[in-house]
């Protein structure tokens, strides 16, 4: 699902259509969901860089829907910065970062 937000809302940003928000708040709470799943199979996920990422990422998505003109930049942003750290090896994705 989440995965199918991402994607409407790409297709609403870039294609004009008036279901921005609603793709974008897909795209917002079935994050939150597999970041929630993340923290609980392991509760210091947010301590490492793939998890304070993940929370940068819902800060940005939720940028983008109290900032629709901004929207298309955030998007770019988020689709390359997320290819990037997810590709990235696993010692630097599981990298402790506090505590």
């Amino acid at each position: 699902m989440h995965l199918v937000g991402v994607v409407l809302t790409a297709i609403a940003i870039f294609g004009g259509s008036q279901h921005q928000l609603a793709a974008s708040l897909t795209t917002f709470v079935t994050g939150v969901g597999l970041f929630g799943i993340e923290l609980w199979r392991n509760r210091q996920h947010w301590r490492e860089l793939a998890g304070a990422f993940v929370l940068l990422k819902l800060l940005l998505v939720l940028g983008m829907i109290l900032m629709p003109s901004h929207a298309a930049s955030l998007f770019w942003f988020l689709l390359i910065s997320s290819s990037v750290i997810s590709h990235a090896p696993k010692s630097f994705r599981h990298k402790r970062l506090f505590g």
